[in-house]
């Protein structure tokens, strides 16, 4: 009933203990809290929280709009909601080096398992549409070591996302992969890769985990995670999946009530009321209620 049951210095714990075992660990992105509760009940590794669906709720570009309170605010709301890590986009860290070091506790105190910091330019752009800038390698470097050492819990994953690629070419990317790896990050996060080689050449180079995005109308092919498996990849992001997938759906639906006036034709199309019931575990709550409000009034 309510939020999930396990603590959050629990659910790191069991996050670092599964990345250690090299195993591919699948994170769908939620784009609210009931998503998170629907992805753990399918049987996934993990929650993804990306900033460009924070955004896109808020009804704004993925361009660094969003503020550290807005972000913490929502990762909290959705990694509360399930027993899975949560690992949420964190931008460039909302600033500088102290900036950064304030928004890993922030978002240690709101239960996340794990958090990437990105080389971009702050404002940031979508990793995936031309016109990006990266900067210097220092300043990089001062994102991640900030990172590092401001976790109060050392299972929080501190994860470099560098954008490297669709700026100066693989080469450079994996260059500065090394060195975020060296600068302490857990997870690398190589952006826009294009093929399965170039995640092979990323994951040949550093010792710690990577993690592969997979989201849709982007640079990147969408490989399966048997392919990404086969590479080496750790960790799988479906970032803006279920976002499209309920938009579109939205979308259809409003196109059918504008031509039909009614929705009876899409109701095979509709999560039924009973399935919702059962995600949101209403038996838990009237058991609660009835213990609690189990009196009459005397008239």
């Amino acid at each position: 009933m309510l939020y999930a049951q396990t603590p959050a210095s629990e659910k790191r714990r069991l996050f670092r203990e599964r990345l250690a075992d090299g195993e591919l660990l699948r994170f769908p992105g939620a784009f609210n809290p009931l998503s998170a509760r629907l992805i753990e009940r399918k049987g996934f590794d993990g929650v993804y929280i990306s900033g460009a669906v924070i955004a896109a709720d808020l009804g704004l570009p993925d361009i660094g709009l969003t503020t550290l309170t807005e972000v913490a605010g929502r990762a909290r709301q959705i990694a509360r909601m399930t027993d899975l890590p949560a690992i949420v986009d964190a931008d460039t860290g909302f600033g500088e080096p102290m900036n950064v070091a304030r928004t890993i506790q922030e978002l240690e105190d709101a239960g996340l398992g794990g958090a990437h910091i990105e080389d971009q330019v702050n404002p940031k752009r979508c990793g995936h549409l031309d016109g990006k800038q990266v900067v210097d390698e220092d300043t990089a470097l001062k994102r991640i070591r900030s990172a590092v050492q401001s976790r109060r819990d050392p299972n929080f994953v501190v994860i470099a996302r560098t954008d490297v690629r669709g700026v100066d070419g693989l080469d450079a990317a994996v260059d500065r992969a090394k060195k975020l790896a060296d600068a302490g990050a857990d997870v690398i996060f190589p952006e826009a890769m294009a093929t399965l080689a170039e995640f092979e050449a990323v994951r040949a180079a550093v010792d710690v985990p990577i993690l592969a995005n997979m989201t849709e109308f982007g640079k990147s092919e969408l490989f399966t995670s048997e392919q990404l498996a086969d590479v080496g990849v750790n960790i799988v992001i479906w970032p803006v999946s279920l976002l499209r997938m309920a938009m579109g759906a939205a979308g259809r639906a409003l196109d059918t009530l504008n031509d039909e006036g009614a929705l009876t034709a899409r109701l095979d199309e509709m999560q039924h009321r009973a399935d919702l019931y059962d995600l949101l575990d209403y038996p838990a709550y009237n058991a609660f209620d009835s213990s609690v409000f189990n009196f009459t009034i005397a008239r």
